[in-house]
Parts: structure tokens; sequence; C-alpha cells
């Protein structure tokens, strides 16, 4: 890799999560499988390839790589991006890739979507996603990938290949789409982001923010600007069903020992064994 930005990588079944994320320095994640990337506060070279991205809001050290990313892809001539974002963000975005634009007289072509709260939209036909309402210091969203699948119904399984077919051929609705959550993201959130949207705690791989850890850190101020404390992930223990949780963008203030301990001593379970603490 190119770049010094670090990428820790996790693999659970068919999906693999890359990426890292430190408050106030950078946040940047993928999943490879599915073509997407969540957020760009810093850009390693290997992740140019990802088409869409879904930003959660327009904080530095989740946007400032945009510009870099965007001139990449056209100096490789691959295809413009799709790159979805807060739908207020979108003119400033735009006037700050023009700013670039001018700056590196070279273009930077891409197509800037606005998303709100409780949108869907496809990335293909096996793949939707679903915009959700978190809670920061300025408008920002998570998203959830859904897996869509196409099930038959139960009053026709047990007919044979030609009699559905011939159902099929008259018109008939067979099937019910069948919706399976793969992977939720929120972004910078308090919990409040995580509780309106009980759809977090169902997703396989549910990929968070745990920004602040020490005891003495009180949390009506950490919630109040917009970020969640390890307790709130002790409170709500028995919420997450999710397969796997990494939990990221922890406070500079916390050397990596440091946090791993802390995390242990109130979790020493790490959630059944579902907690990822990438520090």
């Amino acid at each position: 890799m190119l770049d010094n930005a670090p990428v820790k990588t996790l693999k659970h079944g068919d999906l693999t999560v890359e990426g890292y994320a430190r408050a106030a320095v950078q946040s940047y994640w993928r999943i490879p499988e599915l073509k997407i990337g969540f957020d760009l506060g810093a850009h390693p070279w290997d992740f140019m390839g990802v088409p869409t991205w879904l930003l959660s809001h327009t904080h530095l050290d989740h946007v400032a790589a945009l510009p870099l990313y965007v001139a990449r892809r056209r100096l490789m001539k691959m295809e413009p991006p799709k790159i979805y974002l807060p739908s207020d963000a979108v003119d400033n975005v735009r006037a700050m890739l023009n700013s670039f634009q001018r700056l590196d007289r070279g273009r930077m072509p891409c197509d800037l979507i606005g998303v709100e709260a409780g949108m869907e939209f496809e990335l293909s036909r096996e793949l939707v996603v679903k915009v959700l309402k978190t809670k920061h210091t300025i408008t920002s969203y998570g998203y959830v990938i859904f897996e869509r699948r196409n099930k038959l119904k139960p009053e026709y399984q047990s007919l044979t290949g030609d009699e559905i077919r011939d159902l099929r051929q008259q018109g008939t609705e067979i099937t019910n789409e069948v919706r399976i959550p793969l992977v939720g993201y929120t972004g910078d959130t308090s919990p409040q982001g995580l509780d309106d949207n009980p759809l977090f705690y169902q997703v396989k791989i549910l990929i968070t923010e745990m920004t602040f850890i020490a005891p003495d850190h009180q949390s009506h101020l950490i919630h109040k600007n917009g970020h969640m404390h390890l307790n709130d992930f002790v409170d709500r223990a028995d919420k997450f069903e999710n397969e796997v949780v990494i939990a990221g963008h922890f406070s500079t203030r916390y050397s990596d020992r440091h946090a791993a301990s802390i995390v242990k001593k109130l979790l020493p379970d790490m959630l059944g064994g579902k907690l990822k603490i990438w520090i």
C-alpha cells in the first residue's frame, strides 16, 4: 500500500471489513465484496477501486480525502464515483470540489447524491441501502445494507418446476421479497442513533464508534457532542443481536494498550465475543 493510512481487516463469513477510524484524525471503511465504502477521512491507495461511498457527515475527519479520491479515479481513467451524503451538504461539498478543481487544474468528476432519513436506494439487484438518522453535532446519517432475495411463497413450495413456470407466465406473483440486514454503519453518533434505529442492533456486522472510555468522562457531555462512551455499550449489552460489532473512532488521548485494558475491564466477555475494538 502506497499510503501511510492504517488499515485493519476483519473477515466474517462472505464479507470483509477494512478500514480505520480515530476521532478528529480520520475515518474510512470499505466492504470490498459489496463494492461500497463509508466515509473518506483518508484514502488508502487500495481503496480507489471502490465506486460507491456513503458519507455519514461532513466533519473533516470523515470527508477530507474526498477530493483526493475523486482526482485519483480521474487520473486512473476510472468511471466517476457515486457519493451519497446528507442532502444539506451537497452544495457545499460541490463548492469544495470546484475549489480544488481550480487549484489542481484538473476536473473533479463525481455524482453527488443527497440523502435524507428514511430513504432507500438500490446499489444493485441484490443490494438495497436504507438511510437512518443518527445524532451528532451536524446533520448525520447511518446506513444499513440489505441483501435482497426473492423467496417462494409457502403456498407454492410444493409445486413442480413446470407448475411454477406456468404460474409465472400467467403473471402470478409467486415470491416474496426477503431482506437480510448485512452491514450497518453509524458514523459518529450519540447512543440515541442506535436506540432510535433498532435495526442497527440486528445487522450481521455493525460498524460504530466508541469515542470515549475513561470513567471520569461525563456521559451527558459526550452525548451532547454526538458521541458514545464505553458505558453506553455496557448499558445496552443485551441489545446487540449482531454477529460482529466493530467499535472504532477512539479519542487520541487513549493509547492502544490503555483503551484495550479499560474496555476489557468493563466488558470482559466483549459482548459474548462479538465486540472488536479497532485502535
